[in-house]
């Protein structure tokens, strides 16, 4: 039997993680002035189903601060339902395809208004992040 490595991240230094603490509050006060449910949270902390923008910090050293949009659990779980049920990826059904534009759309709201509230901000990495916004910093 072969040996694995892993290369797993290691975590970022306590001042940076404060940083982005700061930062967090920051953007999750910017997205609740501009009328959006947003709540702070960690990663390891599931959001329990609350929908709204779930604002929270990796502590890897590649990670940040993570804004991802929630939907009521109602709709989440229907299109996970069907999904388990197998579909045709040519043909999805309308609560996968309002799922999926729901999340779109969330997305880039969460992106206009946090740029337009002097963040800077972008798509985080689809891989690692799903539909997640990452906040870098401030533009201002």
């Amino acid at each position: 039997m072969s040996e694995h490595r892993f290369d797993l991240s290691s975590k970022a230094a306590p001042e940076v993680i404060a940083e982005r603490e700061e930062l967090a509050d920051e953007a999750c006060r910017a997205l609740v002035r501009a009328g959006i449910s947003a709540y702070r949270g960690n990663p390891d902390q599931d959001c329990d189903g609350r929908p709204g923008a779930h604002v929270r910090v990796d502590p890897l050293v590649d990670g940040g601060v993570l804004v991802d949009w929630n939907t009521q659990a109602e709709l989440a779980a229907a299109a996970v339902d069907l999904l388990e049920r197998g579909v045709d990826p040519s043909d999805l059904p309308l609560e996968i395809r309002h799922f999926e534009a729901v999340q779109t759309c969330m997305r880039d709201a969460v992106l206009g208004i946090l740029a337009s509230a002097g963040f800077q901000v972008e798509k985080a990495d689809a891989h690692s992040y799903g539909s997640a916004v990452q906040v870098k910093g401030f533009t201002r």
